[in-house]
């Protein structure tokens, strides 16, 4: 993976979490019951968190492999995502139950890949 997608893929994740944080703070504010904003910020956050992770890869990229970049990515899709989708249609009163076993992977890609950076540090 180049250091340009990395970082790319950061900072595209990072204006989501913006954008999608902004929304759930405002717009969802007044359909979603304080449990559902809460599960939503969750979202909002490790999608942040996990951004944050691929740009400072990107930027110090001798620690990072393809794999690592992918775990991370695919797992702010499917975990971070899966939330999103999960709230909103519950929401709109057709809850999607089948995100809800996608979000738990979507959270071991992103510890497999805290993994592999702990693996390859050393």
């Amino acid at each position: 993976m180049t250091q340009e997608i990395i970082i790319a893929t950061g900072t595209f994740f990072g204006m989501l979490s913006v954008i999608f944080g902004a929304f759930g703070a405002h717009a969802l504010k007044k359909i979603l019951s304080n449990e559902q904003l809460h599960s939503f910020d969750v979202g909002v956050k490790y999608q942040m968190y996990h951004a944050i992770v691929l740009l400072v890869l990107g930027f110090n990229s001798k620690n990072v492999t393809s794999t690592i970049y992918w775990c991370f990515t695919l797992g702010i899709i499917l975990f971070s995502f899966s939330i999103y989708g999960l709230i909103l249609s519950d929401a709109k009163g057709k809850k999607l139950r089948f995100l809800g076993p996608i979000t738990p992977l979507g959270g071991l890609l992103l510890v497999i890949g805290w993994l592999l950076l702990l693996i390859n540090a050393f």
